[in-house]
């Protein structure tokens, strides 16, 4: 299921950039996406809060993960310059905390979207 949802998120971040093009702010990006995919007929989560245990005391101050489709894949946006190895830790994390497989690490602020789709795995 993951891979047959990733090489439809993939073709729709890449309809998205070319009708976009690169160098928008991440929210943008994010919201277009997350029509396109739910336009698509798939049940997509934005903002999904992923709260912190610790010690046995969930936190209400966790994270958000911008997009998950199908509760099988977390699409973590960025509009930046370069991926730093930071992105690619953050989205694993994200990955661990909800038990989720797979993340897509999506960079609209490239030339060619294809340089900025960055596959995250957690034990797939």
């Amino acid at each position: 299921m993951e891979n047959y949802l990733s090489k439809i998120i993939v073709n729709t971040c890449f309809q998205i950039h070319v009708g976009l093009g690169p160098g928008l702010l991440e929210s943008v990006y994010e919201e277009v996406l997350y029509y396109e995919l739910s336009q698509q007929g798939f049940k997509v989560k934005r903002q999904f809060p992923i709260p912190i245990v610790w010690q046995d005391i969930e936190m209400e101050q966790g994270f958000r993960a911008d997009l998950i489709v199908e509760d099988c894949v977390l699409i973590e946006i960025k509009s930046v310059s370069k991926i730093e190895p930071v992105h690619k830790k953050q989205t694993l994390t994200y990955l661990r905390l909800t038990g989720l497989k797979l993340g897509l690490l999506v960079n609209f602020n490239e030339a060619l979207i294809k340089d900025g789709i960055t596959r995250v795995v957690n034990y797939l």
